[in-house]
């Protein structure tokens, strides 16, 4: 049985890890830190702890899953390999890349598991999309479009909105289309970025538009805040024909509505939000696979079991922050930049 423990008590933490944590019998919840007086009556059994420093140095735990704000996981995650325990870090996995190379290589002297969490590769329009590429449905790929909208015009008293490090849009939701895009097609050769706060009263990033450039393709990832329309999620483009897909993988909102996963119809989609191949022979319906974001976590559990390398690797993640920053450059410079490898 592995000792886990999880750091903060938001949404991430409710919905994203502890369902999943519960779960999982391989694992087993021990504590939790949080200031929230909630907490207690939720957990009564569990270890509890004011904040993520007293937890890693106190708790048993083997595995620390860690979902404070952005700006605290380099720290937290640094104290909890110093202190021995394998690491789970929420996305983004660090502010910068400079970060990430050190945890990195702190992981491997201390020779400790460090992973990073991202979820979106397990959703079912995902793995639809990597069905699509494998199969060749479409022939060779030269456009991909990868959404994230959402209607939010006013900003919101919350830390992912205020500004400093790991603040604003780019660093919420860029990780998880980023991180697609980078499985998907690899490193890109350049990135054009723009990045702005276009809501009154916006303290950070809250639209962004990324072009990476390819050899043979281009990929457009693109987040805004006034999307109140159906929201566009995929559009694939290749020489044999074209996939298009609307709206988000449902598991979010079934955690949200407190369902648990591991039921027959857990990820599985409603006809109504398939999407459609066309060619110039057809236009189909293309059933969406179901997405599961248990995988994740059985796919943890093995590499902590046998000491193999995690479902998400950090590298893959470094990555990830790379192009952020990068994005960040191209805005300001108001150019292209080329990405090194």
């Amino acid at each position: 049985m592995i000792k886990t423990a999880v750091i903060g008590y938001g949404l991430s933490a409710r919905t994203f890890h502890l369902p999943f944590i519960q779960n999982q019998t391989e694992l087993q919840l021990v504590a939790i830190s949080s200031s929230q007086e909630q907490l207690r009556q939720d957990h009564p059994q569990l270890q509890h702890y004011l904040n993520g420093s007293e937890l890693i140095a106190n708790s048993d735990a083997d595995l620390v899953v860690i979902t404070s704000p952005n700006h605290s996981h380099f720290s937290l995650a640094r104290q909890a390999l110093l202190a021995g325990k394998d690491v789970l870090v929420e996305k983004p996995f660090v502010v910068t890349s400079q970060e990430g190379e050190e945890l990195i290589a702190l992981a491997a002297r201390r020779q400790r598991v460090l992973a990073v969490y991202h979820n979106r590769r397990f959703d079912g329009d995902f793995l639809t999309l990597q069905h699509l590429l494998r199969t060749g449905q479409l022939g060779g790929i030269r456009y991909f479009e990868s959404h994230f909208d959402r209607f939010r015009p006013t900003p919101r008293a919350r830390w992912r909105e205020q500004a400093g490090p790991g603040g604003g849009i780019l660093y919420d939701l860029g990780p998880h289309l980023i991180d697609q895009a980078l499985v998907l097609f690899g490193l890109p050769e350049a990135i054009s970025a723009r990045c702005r706060e276009l809501r009154s009263g916006a303290e950070a990033t809250d639209y962004f538009h990324l072009q990476l450039h390819y050899p043979d393709k281009e990929v457009v990832l693109h987040s805004s805040p006034f999307c109140a329309a159906p929201t566009l999620r995929f559009v694939l483009q290749g020489t044999l024909g074209s996939y298009h897909k609307s709206g988000l993988d449902p598991q979010e909102d079934a955690l949200r509505a407190g369902e648990l996963p591991g039921g027959p119809d857990w990820g599985l989609e409603p006809a109504s939000h398939y999407g459609t191949v066309h060619s110039e022979q057809e236009t189909r319906t293309l059933t969406t696979l179901a997405g599961n974001y248990q995988l994740f976590y059985q796919q943890l559990v093995q590499a902590l079991q046998r000491r193999l390398p995690p479902p998400v690797s950090p590298a893959d993640a470094l990555q990830g922050i790379r192009l952020i920053e990068l994005a960040c450059r191209s805005h300001q410079k108001g150019r292209t930049l080329e990405v090194t490898r």
